[in-house]
């Protein structure tokens, strides 16, 4: 029966499928994909071919150009498809609860660590996310800031209260004038400098992970700066 059953289970899309449905579901959002993907194409495979014109006048040039623009040409529509996709993600989940904890749960570089569930939130879904990384303890409001102030006073005052020395900084997450795009969100955490290392980070994201028992108190765990006594130099 065992071996029935996984005989019927429905085999996962290739990778040729699963770009098509890529295309298939962006298409519907935006118009001018298929030309863009046309241009990326077809670019590169004109350019190989006036390459072998110019700088090949044999067979064997005609045949290597060609090739060696078709593989580009794809390429490159391959990473222009993908980002113009996940451009239509973003535009879809801006200003949706929850739109934070989806980039947390799938777009953030794993230098850095958190849950795509607030740590807080209030009537109004209003929420605050917290991320740990090589800039430090981040908190990520989403919602309106007037609303979310008092979540975020209460928050910044915990973490460094209990991460005494760890940089500690807020994003308010929308598309206001003072407010971090959803789509270059990943980028602005990258972006911030550099205050913790590998090993810091992981202890960092321990004590925080054990805030959750106690939101109110001071976990009692390991000091993440201990982690830079035993650091090789």
């Amino acid at each position: 029966m065992a071996k029935e059953k996984k005989a019927r289970a429905p085999k996962p899309p290739g990778r040729i499928k699963q770009m098509v449905q890529v295309y298939q579901q962006t298409k519907r959002h935006d118009r001018n994909l298929t030309l863009w993907l046309l241009v990326c194409f077809l670019g590169p495979l004109l350019l190989s071919l006036l390459a072998a014109y110019v700088f090949n006048n044999n067979v064997f040039g005609w045949i290597v150009w060609p090739i060696t623009g078709i593989l580009l040409g794809v390429l490159i529509a391959m990473i222009v498809l993908g980002r113009r996709a996940e451009s239509v993600a973003y535009r879809q989940l801006e200003g949706q609860p929850g739109a934070v904890g989806a980039v947390i749960n799938g777009a953030l570089r794993r230098s850095w660590r958190g849950s795509e569930v607030p740590v807080a939130m209030n009537r109004h879904k209003d929420a605050v996310y917290r991320v740990v990384g090589r800039g430090g303890a981040v908190l990520l409001v989403e919602g309106s800031p007037q609303r979310a102030k008092q979540l975020v006073t209460r928050e910044e005052t915990q973490l460094r209260r209990a991460l005494s020395g760890v940089p500690v900084t807020t994003l308010h997450v929308g598309v206001e004038e003072d407010q971090v795009p959803l789509h270059r969100l990943s980028r602005t955490l990258v972006k911030l400098k550099p205050a913790l290392n590998k090993r810091e980070v992981q202890a960092v994201f321990n004590r925080l992970s054990s805030m959750k028992s106690d939101p109110v108190g001071i976990p009692k765990g390991m000091d993440p700066y201990r982690a830079r006594a035993g650091r090789p130099r």
